[in-house]
């Protein structure tokens, strides 16, 4: 076992006596029998993405006989571990879990599974401990349908850099999958360098991007894995004075939409974050009522451009 994982384990083990999640106060769930209490255990409530996911996982419950409990890790898993065994502690219905990061992400799974509380993973599934249920866009398939419109704005000719996510969590190695399998169909456009990010964080993408290009002043294209990160790229690309460059992010946040109808990003995907979060509830009250739901409910990550953008900034899906 790594120090990491001991450390966080043994974090884990001493927030069992805990009462208050960081940041948020808590009501003590299962107040009323006929109540069903839903932890919504969120990565960074900072992230246009997950914060979009909360409010519909909380619109969606409004009216309900539900009750959100919500904690934000602010991108911590040691924090997110704490939080989660304070759901465990409480004896909530279910969990809806979008893990902070890579590391550790397996604890709170394992320790949820323990105490027989089901869990739907958001956007993120652990490696060797998936949820019950596990909701996520197709990034594989929006990410090659994003590099085969790379392909088609350059003509194949070109050179690439990448910002990566964070390293090991299931978004960046899916969108690097189906990202590197249209390019493959391209041997004139290449990758000629990647850096990883770890928080996805917009000032991460300007710092990354400066670096590329200095190193790199052939690169024609910028691909940020994330739109907070692509806006970061395409802001240092315009301090470089590098007008030419083909610069791509990935989500669909509110930032990102206006970017590219603007211009200032060349394209975006856009998830349902509204729909994802409104299944992710959907889902854990079904988990908690004993019914049984696939093991993945992947939806369609839409390639948006400046033709089609505006009904997404309009009503986000």
């Amino acid at each position: 076992m790594s120090r990491t994982t001991t450390r966080v384990a043994a974090a884990f083990v001493a927030a069992a006596s805990v009462v208050a999640l960081s940041g948020c106060a808590l009501t003590a769930a299962g107040q009323d029998d006929d109540t069903v209490t839903i932890g919504l255990a969120v990565a960074n409530q900072q992230a246009d993405f997950f914060n979009q996911i909360r409010q519909a996982v909380e619109a969606e419950a409004d009216g309900q006989d539900v009750e959100v409990i919500v904690a934000d890790a602010k991108g911590d898993s040691d924090t997110q571990v704490s939080q989660i065994q304070d759901f465990i502690t409480q004896g909530v219905d279910a969990i809806i879990y979008i893990p902070a990061g890579a590391t550790a992400a397996t604890v709170p799974m394992r320790a949820a599974d323990d105490a027989g509380i089901p869990v739907v993973t958001v956007d993120r599934n652990p490696e060797g401990a998936p949820g019950d249920t596990f909701i996520a866009t197709d990034s594989v398939a929006a990410a090659e349908a994003l590099g085969d419109y790379v392909i088609e704005q350059t003509g194949g000719e070109g050179a690439v850099g990448v910002i990566q996510g964070q390293v090991g969590t299931t978004p960046e190695i899916d969108r690097d999958a189906g990202f590197t399998t249209a390019l493959e169909s391209s041997p004139g456009l290449t990758e000629v360098a990647r850096q990883a990010s770890s928080q996805w964080a917009q000032d991460e993408g300007f710092d990354i991007a400066t670096d590329m290009l200095q190193a790199h002043p052939e690169i024609t294209v910028l691909f940020g894995r994330a739109d907070a990160l692509a806006l970061g790229a395409a802001t240092a690309a315009r301090s470089a004075g590098r007008d030419d460059i083909l610069v791509v992010g990935f989500d669909g946040d509110v930032a990102g939409l206006e970017a590219v109808q603007d211009g200032t990003l060349a394209a975006t995907i856009t998830q349902p974050t509204q729909a994802m979060g409104k299944l992710a509830l959907e889902s854990a009250v079904k988990l908690a009522n004993g019914d049984e739901l696939p093991a993945e409910q992947l939806q369609e990550g839409v390639l948006t451009t400046a033709d089609n953008v505006a009904p997404f900034i309009a009503q986000h899906p």
